[in-house]
C-alpha cells in the first residue's frame, strides 16, 4: 500500500512540475498576399499624362473622367480633371471636403503633401484608415491651369481588415501615378 501511495505521489509530482509550460499569447496575423510587380505604360489625355500599371484597364468615361480598374483586386481609381478658371480655392476646398467626408467611418486620415517643383505638380494624398468607403483620396494641381482629383474604391462593402493588402498595393500604384504625372501645355 505504501508503494502505491509513493507511486501516486511521484506521478502527481512529475505532472505538476513537468506541466509548467508558460502560456504566451499568439501574435496577430496578417494575410500574406503577394501581388505581382506590374509593368507600366503611359496614359495621355489632352491635359496630362501619367504612368499606370498594365495589371489595370483604363476606361475613359468622358473628356474629364477616367476610371482605372483593377479586376484582380476588385477595385478602381476614379480620376476627375477640371481646368482652373479663377476657381482654384473652390476646387481645393471641394477636394479637401470630399476627403474628410470619410471621417465618420474612418479610424484615421493621414495627409501626405506632394511637391514636384521641377514639373509644377503640387498636391495632397490622403491615406484613409478604417472601414471608410474610400481607402485613398488625392488631388494634384499646377496652381494655374490644371486640377486633378482621384479616389480609390473597392467594389465590396468596406471591411478594412479584408481589403488592407489590396488597399496598400493600390495606394502604391497611386503614388507612382502621382510621381509620374506631367501636365501638358
Amino acid at each position: 500500500m505504501k508503494n502505491k501511495v509513493n507511486f501516486f505521489i511521484l506521478i502527481f509530482s512529475v505532472l505538476v512540475i513537468g506541466c509548467k509550460e508558460e502560456v504566451l499569447p499568439k501574435p496577430k496575423a496578417m494575410l500574406r498576399l503577394e501581388y505581382p510587380s506590374a509593368k507600366t505604360a503611359v496614359f495621355e489625355t489632352d491635359s496630362y499624362k501619367f504612368k499606370y500599371s498594365l495589371l489595370s484597364t483604363i476606361n475613359k468615361e468622358n473628356v474629364n473622367s477616367i476610371v482605372i480598374n483593377y479586376p484582380q483586386l476588385n477595385g478602381s481609381i476614379f480620376l476627375s480633371y477640371k481646368p482652373i478658371k479663377d476657381n482654384l480655392s473652390k476646387l481645393l476646398s471641394d477636394a479637401q471636403k470630399l476627403s474628410y467626408e470619410h471621417t465618420a467611418k474612418a479610424d484615421n486620415i493621414l495627409e501626405q503633401p506632394f511637391v514636384n517643383k521641377e514639373n509644377r505638380v503640387y498636391g495632397m494624398f490622403y491615406d484613409v484608415k478604417g472601414d471608410a468607403a474610400s481607402q485613398a483620396q488625392f488631388y494634384l494641381t499646377d496652381s494655374v491651369a490644371h486640377f486633378l482629383t482621384g479616389s480609390l474604391y473597392f467594389n465590396i462593402k468596406p471591411n478594412y481588415d479584408s481589403i488592407y493588402p489590396a488597399a496598400v498595393y493600390l495606394q502604391e500604384d497611386i503614388k507612382k501615378l502621382i510621381e509620374s504625372l506631367r501636365w501638358k501645355e
